[in-house]
């Protein structure tokens, strides 16, 4: 015979009814999969990291204000310029980069602006050009291509003599850096 005591759903408590029932409960004691009768303000942190994983891929433009991590392919342009870019081990990127930092761990493929920091991990490799004030690359890293760090130059200050102008302007050849 059919109770209604059957008919709910298992985990679920049953709560009184009315306004002066409804609690909320800080986000940080819900635990993932719980339900609640009432709505909850969103548990997602404002600095909360958004993931593409292996399984997605994605051809076209990003863009976005907080931090991304990347373990599948993407293709492309990224601009997250007020946040942070991670490219993951299995992360493979043929994208132009605008972030304000980026970490390399898998492999990417374009011009890297990352306007405080660029980081190539040991499994990192980078095929391109890379812009950044700070740049760090780990033993065992990958790096082929044109490399600009330091502060930006205004164009107020660049009256250097021509030596100085021709030495800037020469090309490094690949696995070298002059700093």
């Amino acid at each position: 015979m059919w109770k209604k005591d059957d008919a709910k759903p298992l985990g679920v408590s049953e709560q009184p009814s009315g306004p002066s029932a409804t609690s909320f409960a800080p986000a940080s004691s819900v635990s993932p999969g719980s339900h609640r009768d009432a709505p909850a303000a969103p548990t997602v942190s404002s600095r909360a990291t958004a993931c593409i994983s292996q399984g997605i891929k994605i051809k076209g433009e990003i863009t976005g204000s907080e931090d991304l991590f990347v373990d599948g392919p993407i293709e492309g342009k990224l601009n997250l310029s007020n946040a942070s870019l991670t490219v993951g081990p299995n992360g493979t990127v043929k994208a132009d980069i605008v972030a304000r930092e980026v970490i390399v761990r898998g492999r990417v493929e374009g011009k890297i602006q990352g306007r405080e920091r660029v980081q190539l991990w040991s499994t990192g490799q980078v095929i391109g050009e890379v812009q950044t004030q700070r740049l760090a690359i780990e033993d065992g890293a990958l790096l082929r291509g044109k490399v600009e760090t330091g502060k930006p130059i205004d164009k107020a200050s660049d009256d250097r003599s021509p030596a100085v102008a021709i030495a800037g302007k020469s090309s490094v050849s690949a696995g070298t850096v002059s700093i």
